[in-house]
């Protein structure tokens, strides 16, 4: 019944997760993991939405394949791995709380970097990708520096292109997880779930994104990482 009960959760988490990735191009641990915390821990929460984020990010990058610019997405997703050990240390030892909430004022300070029209250039590409890494395997929310180096390009190669990079990161967080032990049974419970959940929130989330026009996307963008933010800081202080 409790494996039931996660499996529930974790569908309708990841309706919306996925509805708020497909309408963004990013967010559907920093959408997921909150609701995910009602019924599990934050090393619980974080490794099952990466493992459903594996499957929703590989599916849509092979979907919309030729907008991946795929330069880009190979500097991000190589560098990426230099940061994932980094994580994986901080997932193990550090405090929760505080953890959640450095990484909450971490992220509100690139939002106002991006409100405040920040660019990313190319040569800031292996920094960005270093940072996404260690958010990964820490938090599950490595959507935020990715969205800042990548949000000003055309919205369909934007969307493209991150869900290249999280795939391609996705794949090495997951069987990290799985050579250290963080796959159970709970976890495998949400994952299944989550998976069910997520044609249905990416369907509608679709339909959304292609009636955004490319001046509406970076403030929608702000506008969710900031609830974002703010959602992951009441949680920790909570």
């Amino acid at each position: 019944m409790e494996l039931l009960v996660l499996a529930a959760v974790a569908l309708v988490v990841f309706v919306v997760a996925a509805l708020v990735q497909a309408v963004t191009g990013f967010g559907s641990a920093l959408a997921a993991v909150p609701g995910l915390l009602l019924v599990t821990d934050p090393a619980p929460a974080v490794v099952a939405a990466t493992v459903v984020s594996l499957v929703l990010t590989t599916g849509m990058a092979l979907r919309e394949r030729e907008h991946v610019e795929r330069r880009d997405a190979v500097v991000l997703t190589v560098t990426g791995l230099v940061g994932m050990p980094v994580g994986l240390v901080l997932l193990a030892v550090a405090d929760e709380g505080l953890l959640s909430a450095g990484i909450a004022v971490a992220m509100l300070v690139m939002v106002a970097l991006l409100a405040a029209g920040l660019r990313v250039g190319r040569r800031g590409l292996p920094v960005v990708g270093v940072v996404s890494g260690g958010l990964l395997t820490s938090t599950g929310m490595n959507g935020p520096p990715l969205v800042m180096a990548l949000v000003d390009r055309e919205p369909r190669r934007y969307r493209a292109t991150l869900q290249a990079v999280f795939a391609g990161q996705d794949v090495v967080a997951v069987a990290a997880f799985v050579l250290l032990g963080h796959v159970d049974v709970d976890v495998l419970a949400l994952a299944v779930g989550g998976v069910a959940g997520l044609p249905l929130g990416w369907r509608l989330g679709d339909a959304i994104f292609h009636r955004v026009s490319p001046a509406q996307l970076r403030p929608l963008v702000i506008g969710t990482l900031v609830a974002s933010a703010l959602a992951v800081l009441v949680t920790a202080l909570a």
